[in-house]
């Protein structure tokens, strides 16, 4: 993240470091002086920083004095951070004043040992940046400030819409028509013909293909249609496994043997007239791709396949005549303007019917060579700018830079980015650390930028969440992301376009990292602070400096021995973000707890029965993910010291048998999956009415055994489920041994109101008898109930009174 990230850090620890309660703290532990010296030295830093990251991108001698000044800024940010976590463990902060135990605390030896060890350190980051100081005064930087920028939360803006919405494709009938002709006419003398779309990424392949593929014709035309995308991993096993999941909508057994994968795909395509499109195709090894032809030949007569790629050469290998390749070209000046219009005055800031926004528009849409991508993400960044002046400097100083040198779009698309404010421009490069093509889940990228500290709050009254929510819509708007699916009131999923994630990792820089093989272990810097990494790679890995380590199971599942923790707890210290979910991990250290600068831990798809309780003492944890630990029995108990705990994930969690007592303080929490009421009741279980207080949950609910709860009516009324009004989705369980004999079965429901605003209910295993709860009516907003087991119910409700059922 080499973009502007040395004036940020800066200018967050000046924050930090004038903060009262850190003044406070240190005149106890007598380190005001300590404190107040390294506040002045990196002020006086900060002043020239901007106009050094300008310079930087031409001069090498302060691009590397950046890098080293980066390098101190972070591990001053970690000693802060460091500091915080020790006061908080020690409970002496609250709401910037020191409690009455500070002079317990203060009165031992710890102070005098705590604080002859923070000054050490302090001293030595103040030594470091002395040395960074006087090489500062060399270089002359000009002091300049940023200019203030416009509150994120009150920017005017209109009214956010649907991100379901496809542009219009523009400029490319004629290649649909040619593509359609190859696709439903064109007489071959095989029975499986290959077509080739070939051109520079950003040209529209995908979107050309995805538009014959979707065409009713084509659908009518053939009996089975698949997609799928390849991308830069050319692995026959994989590609095989995308295309069977294209046909049945479900993914293979990952257990399966190529030998059981291809008979399966040969048992579906057999015979049948079949469109299979193999989008992004990058190998160029003609053995490997006749491997995967071979399986695909059995298709009847008139069987397509359509590739696309931006390799000729790939192209041949596909079709050997190169005549039919089908190659895609830029837009005509006058396509490329009709698309850049109605992105540029979407937004209406700019006057459309403006002679002088028109002439630029076109000299800018020009310089776009063609490419919609490029097109639309220039667009897009201009229809926020409503003055001519503002158009005008765009045109002569930011598009003059970039070379016209054909297929260089990168410095084009940089052009958006550079326009970006900063914290957008963090959020924007730390998605370098996904595969290509990945389906990245935005809600768990928002708990990754808000734990990394790039989502800032306005007030303290501000969600976190709905703020990185915010970044995410703008970047989405600005064509960072794509195919965008749902909506803030469900699970939102999103990918990026190559080009996109070819620009997060040039912006990225040395920061961040993907780990994939042996080489690039041993490529990765040691002061590199973000990675995913192939699973069995991390033994290889000492990255004292990491910030985030991620493993995505698509990277193939592993089994890890237990004794990788012993690795990671010794060389990762600085970790905010940790994500080893579908390990097998059967145990979860005790040492964990010294990670204490954690605020995102993933171990869900693991084997353990119990997590240690020492993982409480991980104050600043912020999401605990544990969904689908088939094996967890509960959690630990004294979790209400995890005073920051947002998200408890725990979906899936069959064998969890209680929740533990102290939950209800964690006033914090948005996410709690599942609420399991104790089989046994154990005392130190929680209670239904811990839910009472919890009413920042949103997301589903589950709550589970209700059938066995004593004192049912108090107990369900303290639920309090009729405050939770950011509940989407609410799922009542009872169970098998629920007592049919209760007078009462049919008022059980009545005291488990919910919030009119939720979207999905399911009641399952319920015995009652006689009639829906009257509030069934009032909840205008359901779109979907299920009801599972055996009820008795005498008559069903009129559904008319809830006008959104789906």
């Amino acid at each position: 993240m080499a973009e502007a990230i040395a004036f940020d850090i800066a200018k967050e620890l000046i924050t930090k470091l004038s903060s009262p309660a850190l003044s406070q703290i240190g005149l106890w532990w007598n380190l005001k002086d300590d404190i107040d010296g390294l506040k002045s030295t990196v002020c006086t830093i900060k002043a020239g920083l901007l106009d050094a990251e300008e310079r930087s991108v031409t001069d090498n001698l302060v691009k590397d004095w950046l890098e080293k000044l980066k390098d101190v800024l972070y591990h001053a940010d970690d000693l802060l951070d460091d500091f915080s976590a020790e006061a908080l463990r020690k409970n002496l902060v609250s709401g910037n004043k020191l409690t009455k135990k500070v002079h317990l605390f203060f009165s031992s030896s710890n102070q005098f040992a705590y604080s002859l060890k923070m000054s050490r350190k302090i001293k030595a980051i103040k030594a470091r940046l002395a040395s960074i100081e006087s090489e500062f005064n060399t270089f002359r930087f000009m002091v300049r400030d940023r200019p203030a920028e416009t509150s994120f939360m009150t920017k005017k803006r209109q009214e956010t819409h649907s991100f379901e919405r496809e542009d219009e494709i523009i400029g490319r009938d004629d290649d649909k028509a040619a593509l359609l002709k190859l696709v439903l006419e064109f007489q071959s003398e095989e029975n499986v013909y290959i077509v080739p779309i070939m051109g520079l990424g950003g040209l529209g392949k995908t979107a050309l293909a995805q538009l014959v593929y979707n065409d009713e014709m084509v659908k009518n035309h053939f009996e089975l249609t698949m997609f799928a995308c390849v991308s830069d991993v050319f692995d026959v096993k994989i590609i095989v496994a995308n295309i069977i999941k294209s046909i049945t909508n479900k993914s293979p057994d990952q257990n399966l043997e190529m030998d059981q994968l291809q008979k399966q795909l040969r048992d579906k395509i057999d015979g049948k007239k079949y469109l299979l499109v193999l989008d992004d195709i990058w190998n160029e090894n003609e053995q490997q791709w006749l491997s995967l032809k071979k399986l695909l030949m059995g298709g009847a007569k008139g069987s397509r396949i359509i590739v696309t790629t931006r390799s000729l050469r790939v192209a041949k290998i596909a079709n050997r005549c190169e005549s039919r390749v089908l190659k895609l070209k830029g837009l005509s000046d006058d396509d490329a303007w009709s698309l850049f219009k109605k992105i540029a005055f979407d937004q209406r800031y700019a006057d459309s019917t403006n002679s002088t926004f028109v002439e630029v528009g076109k000299q800018i849409s020009k310089r776009c060579g063609g490419i919609p991508l490029v097109i639309r993400v220039i667009a897009s960044a201009l229809s926020s700018k409503e003055t001519e002046n503002e158009w005008l400097s765009f045109k002569d100083n930011e598009l003059a830079k970039i070379s016209q040198i054909e297929g260089e779009i990168l410095p084009t698309l940089k052009l958006s980015y550079d326009h970006l404010s900063s914290h957008l421009k963090h959020c924007f490069s730390f998605c370098r650390l996904y595969p290509k093509d990945y389906e990245i889940d935005v809600q768990e990228l928002v708990q990754f930028w808000i734990a990394q500290g790039f989502v800032k709050q306005s007030n303290s009254k501000q969600s976190f969440e709905k703020i990185g929510f915010e970044y995410f819509k703008e970047l989405a708007e600005k064509c960072f992301f794509q195919e965008v699916k749902g909506d803030l009131t469900e699970e939102i999923t999103c990918k990026m376009h190559d080009l996109m994630h070819d620009l997060a990792k040039l912006v990225a820089g040395t920061e961040s990292s993907t780990v994939d093989s042996n080489l690039s272990t041993s490529e990765v810097g040691e002061k590199c602070r973000h990675i995913s990494i192939t699973a069995s790679l991390i033994p290889l890995f000492k990255g004292k400096k990491l910030r985030t380590l991620l493993y995505f199971s698509n990277m193939g599942s592993q089994n890890l021995s237990d004794e990788i923790w012993d690795l990671i707890i010794a060389n990762c210290r600085c970790l905010r973000v940790l994500g080893l979910d579908y390990l097998n991990f059967k145990t979860i250290p005790r040492s964990i707890y010294k990670l204490k600068h954690l605020r995102y831990l993933d171990l869900s798809r693991n084997n353990f029965k119990i997590l240690p309780m020492s993982i409480c003492r991980i104050q600043n944890l912020q999401s605990l993910k544990l969904d689908l630990c088939l094996e967890l029995e509960e959690l630990p108990k004294k979790i209400e010291k995890l005073v920051n705990l947002t998200h408890i994930g725990c979906e899936g969690c069959i064998s969890l048998t209680r929740m533990p007592r102290g939950i209800g303080k964690l006033s914090s929490l948005e996410t709690l999956s599942m609420f399991v009421v104790d089989k046994d009741g154990f005392h130190s279980s929680a209670d239904l009415s811990e839910l009472s207080a919890l009413n920042n949950l949103r997301g589903e609910l589950t709550i589970t055994n209700l059938g066995l709860v004593k004192n049912w009516k108090e107990m369900f009324r303290a639920t309090n489920l009729k405050e939770k009004k950011h509940l989407r989705s609410l799922v009542l369980e009872w169970n098998d041994d629920d007592d049919d004999d209760d007078d009462d079965n049919d008022k059980l429901l009545e005291d488990l109101q919910p919030h009119p605003n939720l979207k999905e209910l399911c009641i399952n295993g319920w015995r009652g008898d006689a009639k829906f709860p009257s509030w069934l009516s009032l909840l205008t907003n359901l779109v979907n109930i299920e009801i599972w087991g055996p009820s008795k119910f005498k008559y069903l409700p009129s559904f008319a009174q809830l006008p959104c059922l789906q």
